[in-house]
């Protein structure tokens, strides 16, 4: 039995797993587990597959090794072929996403905060649901990505295929990114980068250096670069480091997430805005997911680019940071745009 008949026959059977495949790679793994316990991480020390909300102050899932089946085999997808589907742009929520960030970016004109990020739900109906059908479209589609189907009965549904890594360790060494700015690629056009996007892309990058100052030594940055994910085009900052000796994994999790990218600037007040403005709850979108402490490894990725399906309609989240240059009008467009990533495989 291979791994995709391994996530039918657990989806049927209401029994746990994880299935994902790393970015450029052709190896897909997975946990499939034994029964349908819900356990979760207490510290980041346990080996296994960690599902985590947004909050950090809520408790993050964790599928252990030790009760489940972990498999990993090579990726074959050469004979799947499939038209991508359009879907009409639901309008619904444009005034009332527009109307958030036009308040977001007066509340950064008027205080210290100087970034936050806003975020939508978008829900659509999915006609003769097929579980491996969309996840094999989104593992064929998104090569690049973190590109994952996670599941729990007394929790939910969730795929994505997400170009954002939170961080890579292995014993003490760790790399992790910064990501942000957005435009659709254009095929033969040249890119280029406005002062909006140059400057919320260093906001980030300046967050992980001064987190990661009292933890880590060696910090290296990279010089930051465009890369393309699915029809989009971002820009990209590689950090790599030593954690200190007094410092562990859950001291550099804390430190990082949520990040700016998902997040804002200062990181608390950033959030107390979007808990009273955004009025719907994250849950996991933004939160991160991957492998822990897998063979002294640990490669954690942020959940975007994500949806979640329940009684065959599907919740796709899609948010955008807001600086002081922000244009709330763009800003509703590159909502969309981020939601083409998820709905051409339904």
């Amino acid at each position: 039995m291979n791994i995709f008949d391994k996530i039918t026959t657990s989806y049927n059977l209401k029994l746990p797993f994880a299935v994902y495949r790393k970015p450029k790679e052709n190896i897909v793994s997975g946990f499939i587990m034994m029964n349908d316990d819900l356990d979760f991480s207490t510290n980041f020390s346990e080996s296994g597959f960690v599902f985590a909300p947004f909050d950090a102050d809520q408790n993050a899932i964790l599928f252990a090794l030790e009760k489940s089946e972990f498999i990993t085999e090579k990726l074959v997808l050469d004979n799947l072929k499939f038209e991508n589907n359009t879907f009409k742009n639901n309008d619904n929520s444009k005034q009332s996403h527009i109307a958030i960030v036009e308040k977001a970016i007066q509340k950064i004109k008027t205080s210290k905060l100087q970034k936050v990020v806003i975020s939508r739900k978008e829900t659509v109906a999915i006609t003769d649901f097929d579980l491996l059908e969309i996840y094999q479209k989104l593992l064929k589609s998104y090569q690049n990505a973190f590109v994952s189907v996670w599941f729990h009965p007394k929790v939910g549904l969730w795929l994505g295929a997400t170009p954002e890594t939170l961080l890579q360790m292995q014993s003490a060494s760790f790399k992790t990114m910064s990501l942000a700015g957005t435009q659709v690629y254009q095929p033969k056009k040249e890119v280029v980068w406005k002062s909006k996007e140059l400057e919320e892309q260093q906001l980030v990058t300046d967050f992980i250096e001064n987190q990661l100052a009292n933890i880590a030594s060696s910090l290296k940055i990279d010089k930051t670069e465009t890369i393309k994910a699915g029809n989009l085009l971002h820009l990209r900052t590689k950090v790599e480091g030593v954690l200190d000796k007094n410092a562990n994994l859950k001291a550099i999790i804390r430190a990082l997430h949520p990040t700016p990218a998902v997040c804002g600037l200062p990181r608390n007040s950033a959030k107390e805005f979007l808990l009273a403005n955004e009025n719907y709850n994250r849950s996991f979108y933004t939160g991160f997911l991957g492998e822990l402490n897998i063979n002294q490894k640990s490669s954690l990725f942020v959940n975007l680019r994500c949806m979640e399906i329940h009684n065959n309609i599907a919740s796709i989240y899609i948010g955008g940071g807001i600086t002081k240059d922000s244009d709330a009008e763009k800003e509703w467009e590159e909502t969309v745009s981020k939601s083409i990533t998820m709905k051409k495989v339904l």
